[in-house]
């Protein structure tokens, strides 16, 4: 029987035990922690406020809804989710500490904070009952769990029937050539805003090449559908520079 330490898992380019992961990310995510908003501008030029607001679309939240937003740190999804609801709950569950004091800091955290949770967990080992949320959202967060289909099944299990799962991450450009320049831009650009803007390279670095290492659309669906969701789709947006995945648990 192989020993969970000698398995693998990806860091960006590195190739690490999986034991290791959990606090390597956490490393990033204390060091970029204030400067996290400014960081998705960066590294989506300021379109990751509409890919939210399509989601929210798709998503089409409703009145006293229960919502798990998974890895959703500064509370971005979670405001969105209770302003389009009118009235409902949402649980913040982040495995950075200081990403959730940040959410809170937010003008938004006081308005809504009866309707709000603030909790430290893991994406693979969710602290909640079976069949204890409507929603489950996680935000740009997936593809830094250390297994990502074990953080899936867990989305289905914490899950009402009924219950919706949607998921946005960074992906793949169906073209070559597109996918080409989008990468020029990536591996070139953004580490260097990441250090002009927030002083912090190696962060961003591991960003982007953690898009690189991230399922494409349809592989990820299947990863959905293996978790036992049923009416799993996804759509693009920009070309595929991200995309939403969305399932139900019937």
């Amino acid at each position: 029987m192989t020993d969970t330490n000698d398995k693998t898992t990806h860091f960006g380019r590195e190739t690490i035990p999986e034991n290791e992961k959990a606090g390597r990310v956490q490393g990033v995510f204390n060091s970029v922690a204030s400067k996290y908003d400014i960081m998705n501008d960066v590294m989506s030029v300021g379109v990751h406020r509409l890919w939210k607001d399509a989601m929210m679309d798709w998503l089409a939240p409703r009145p006293g809804q229960r919502l798990l937003d998974v890895a959703g740190g500064t509370g971005d999804i979670s405001f969105r989710f209770l302003e389009r609801a009118g009235h409902g709950h949402a649980t913040v569950l982040d495995l950075t500490e200081p990403m959730l004091v940040e959410g809170r800091k937010r003008a938004e955290a006081a308005d809504m904070a009866d309707s709000l949770n603030w909790v430290v967990g893991d994406a693979m080992a969710l602290p909640f009952p079976d069949n204890s949320f409507d929603v489950y959202t996680i935000s740009f967060g997936i593809r830094n769990v250390t297994r990502p289909q074990q953080a899936l099944d867990e989305a289905f299990r914490v899950l009402r029937p009924g219950g919706r799962l949607m998921v946005l991450e960074f992906s793949q450009l169906p073209n070559e050539g597109l996918q080409k320049l989008y990468d020029l831009y990536s591996f070139n650009i953004i580490p260097r805003m990441g250090q002009m803007i927030a002083g912090d390279r190696d962060s961003y670095q591991y960003l982007v090449e953690s898009i690189r290492n991230f399922p494409d659309q349809e592989t990820f669906l299947s990863m959905v559908r293996q978790a036992g969701f049923e009416n799993a789709r996804y759509r693009n947006l920009s070309m595929g520079i991200a995309a939403l995945h969305s399932g139900w648990k019937i």
